[in-house]
């Protein structure tokens, strides 16, 4: 392996390592196929780049299909638009056009080399060169590519940090981080998606002197590797490496409940849904802060409130010990609010049964409304809500067994504790 990987160095690509369509299917995929056959007519030559390569040598087919190209972008986009193709110029002054076939995006960057630095953003000139475009890019499995024959081009040693789960910086790590201190925790992402064991420690002593540098990135950028990382099956490893350097407390203003996440890790392995990032953040923080850390990072609006539901419910989840409890504590806070906040009290230690029936359980609704209450003559205000509440909590405590009739003579009960008239009937 060793000799393979210096000829692959010293050549850009092995013969005998190519990749097949069952590994790469994108290979025989017609999209990327017309766009690669146009570009060539023009005089361009366009491979595979980054994350569909990347997966491709480790079985994985669900990332977006990149594509790079010899050709200048201006010379890109007049080709495919003279063939009849879809383009937006996505980031055209920074050699980046996207193509729409049928539906389905592809970005086209022409190959680049870096002008100039700042830790946030560079400035690029275009290039012809492929290894000095790879020699430009954070880590080795993100720099390789393949053509349309699928042999592999890997200068920095990218197979074997894929199939061994090895995640590198292309180059020296100090460098690479100097040029967009993002990469910082995008070391710790790919790690939790693609690396295997712990992470590196000299990578990390790096990390730890560079750290501050995460303070010149706009939140947005950090919000969106953070979720992304929390995102994984396996974060905790990951996390674990933040909080040694002093990144997780830049980003969420403290290192995060370790031993928390890493049982929640396992509880919820199985428990693949749209909030599983939210849930993870939710358990590295102390009990009721999550919405405190969902403000650092400037959530959606729809996430933070997910966030608080979960700080409004954790509470009660500690004390949950059978499905009846579970199901009311779905219906006060929804039910993805309440499952994720069972899961994380399982992971703080406590009993919290029946995450699984609630995730599942449509709660029903309260059978009265205001006006039932306002035509007992229950006058608007302090004691129309309180009337109503009282009578949706004995509802509830019924474990919502009780129909619209007998919430009915339930209410005029309450009625007459707040001085209000009986209905005659």
């Amino acid at each position: 392996m060793a000799a393979l990987m210096a000829a692959e160095v010293a050549e850009g690509w092995d013969q005998s390592l190519r990749l097949g369509a069952r590994q790469a299917p994108w290979l025989r995929q017609w999209r990327p196929l017309r766009i690669i056959k146009v570009l060539a007519a023009a005089g361009g030559e366009t491979r595979f780049v980054g994350g569909c390569v990347r997966n491709a040598l480790i079985g994985w087919h669900d990332s977006d299909i990149d594509l790079a190209t010899t050709l200048p972008p201006e010379a890109v986009r007049g080709a495919l638009e003279a063939a009849g193709l879809n383009v937006v110029p996505t980031g055209i002054e920074h050699g980046t056009v996207t193509a729409v076939l049928a539906h389905q995006p592809f970005e086209i960057t022409t190959l680049r080399r870096d002008i100039e630095t700042d830790g946030r953003r560079a400035v690029v000139a275009f290039t012809t060169d492929w290894r000095e475009d790879a020699a430009r890019r954070d880590f080795t499995i993100n720099a390789m590519s393949a053509d349309l024959d699928g042999r592999l081009f890997d200068y920095f040693g990218g197979i074997e940090d894929a199939r061994t789960g090895r995640i590198r910086f292309v180059g020296a790590a100090i460098e690479r981080i100097g040029e967009d201190y993002l990469r910082i925790l995008r070391y710790f992402r790919f790690h939790a998606w693609y690396g295997q064991g712990a992470t590196d420690p000299a990578t990390l002593a790096v990390i730890r002197d560079t750290v501050d540098g995460l303070d010149r990135l706009a939140v947005e950028r950090i919000t969106h590797e953070v979720l992304r990382l929390l995102s994984a099956r396996q974060p905790a490893e990951a996390w674990a490496g933040m909080a040694s350097t002093g990144a997780a407390a830049r980003v969420i203003g403290h290192d995060g409940d370790l031993p928390v996440l890493t049982r929640l890790e396992a509880i919820d392995s199985g428990v693949r849904d749209t909030h599983a990032a939210l849930r993870r953040l939710a358990a590295l923080c102390p009990p009721g802060d999550a919405s405190a850390a969902g403000d650092r990072l400037r959530l959606s609006r729809k996430q933070s409130a997910h966030l608080a539901g979960i700080d409004a419910a954790i509470a009660g989840a500690h004390g949950v010990r059978d499905t009846d409890q579970a199901r009311r504590l779905a219906y006060r806070y929804g039910p993805a609010v309440a499952a994720d906040a069972l899961l994380i009290a399982r992971a703080r230690g406590a009993k919290a049964p029946g995450r699984r029936l609630v995730r599942q359980w449509q709660p029903p609704s309260f059978p009265l409304r205001g006006t039932d209450a306002l035509a007992l003559g229950v006058p608007r205000g302090p004691d129309l809500g309180r009337v109503l509440g009282a009578v949706e909590d004995w509802w509830v405590a019924g474990d919502f067994q009780a129909d619209r009739q007998s919430c009915l003579v339930e209410l005029r009960r309450q009625v007459g504790t707040v001085g209000g008239t009986t209905d005659p009937a």
